[in-house]
């Protein structure tokens, strides 16, 4: 997919996104004509019916997947990921992040996110409660959906304001 310098990319942290997830970002960066990469440190499939996307398989490292997304992200861009230290990253340099229930991150709230998450792994880490995964259902997605597509239209109408085409 060629990728004019100002073209909106949606970056996926794809490693632990969940297939719904998936599948409509890709469904909905076709119909919007955006760009769509997911970065993992494997392959990540996604229904072929939902269109084209690309995929950036990075090394097994820590972080990998979450550094090659910072490294070729830029401002207007919108990023997914559940991770709320690389959530923090991206926000802290102005780059919109959601997370795959539907929470948009923001500078106000992003250091009581990272608290909490700190305190919950200590609490684990000791012993006093176990951490499990909770499933993901559709009340969860529509929740992203909703949120998703809130956030790309500001990002599409802010790009629009500033004369920058979307091609």
């Amino acid at each position: 997919m060629d990728n004019p310098e100002n073209k909106i990319t949606i970056w996926v942290d794809a490693d632990s996104c969940p297939s719904l997830v998936r599948n409509h970002t890709v469904k909905m960066g076709n119909k919007l004509d955006l760009r769509v990469v997911f970065a993992a440190n494997k392959k990540i499939c996604c229904d072929a019916a939902a269109g084209t996307y690309e995929m950036a398989v990075c090394n097994s490292g820590k972080d990998a997947a979450d550094n090659y997304i910072f490294e070729n992200c830029k401002s207007g861009d919108l990023v997914i990921t559940r991770d709320i230290v690389f959530a923090n990253r991206l926000v802290e340099c102005g780059i919109c992040t959601i997370n795959d229930r539907g929470t948009e991150f923001t500078r106000e709230m992003i250091k009581e996110r990272l608290s909490v998450s700190d305190f919950d792994k200590q609490l684990a880490e000791i012993g006093l409660v176990k951490h499990y995964h909770e499933g993901y259902d559709k009340k969860k997605f529509a929740a992203f959906a909703n949120s998703f597509d809130k956030v790309i239209h500001k990002l599409i109408n802010l790009q629009a304001r500033q004369g920058k085409p979307s091609e």
